[in-house]
């Protein structure tokens, strides 16, 4: 079973991080700060979501692979890998001070994501995205 969703996704060691929210929500922005740090690129404003194997793995959508939009640059190449979904990231919900015990969970194809919010303009957003993967992150 495959989804298509309107978000962008980033492989840091290999597990993938979804970022989700509507468009202008700093999906791409916080991608770009991401691949900066070492991250590398699934796919940008268009995902296809594949739940194989008891997993969601996302890949580029179609004609869009290893391109990104970068607002005022216009669209760029980055090298692009399909990856095993770990996390999700909204970008457009609020953001609690401190998480539940019990963290939302984004359901894609019947299989679900641990889920948390950020506000991807803050500088730290990266840092916090990476040790949001280290602390809630599905293993491989």
């Amino acid at each position: 079973m495959t989804a298509t969703l309107h978000a962008s996704c980033v492989a840091i060691a290999g597990r993938g991080v979804l970022l989700t929210g509507a468009s202008g929500a700093g999906k791409s922005d916080l991608a770009l700060r991401l691949i900066d740090r070492g991250a590398v690129l699934v796919g940008d404003d268009g995902l296809v979501i594949e739940a194989r194997d008891g997993r969601l793995h996302a890949r580029p959508g179609p004609n869009i692979e290893g391109q990104m939009e970068v607002r005022g640059l216009g669209i760029l190449a980055f090298p692009w890998v399909e990856a095993p979904l770990a996390l999700a990231i909204t970008l457009d919900q609020p953001v609690p001070r401190m998480p539940d015990e019990l963290l939302p969970v984004r359901v894609i194809e019947g299989l679900t994501l641990p889920m948390i919010a950020l506000d991807p303009f803050e500088s730290s957003a990266p840092v916090k995205v990476e040790k949001a993967l280290s602390l809630y992150g599905l293993a491989l």
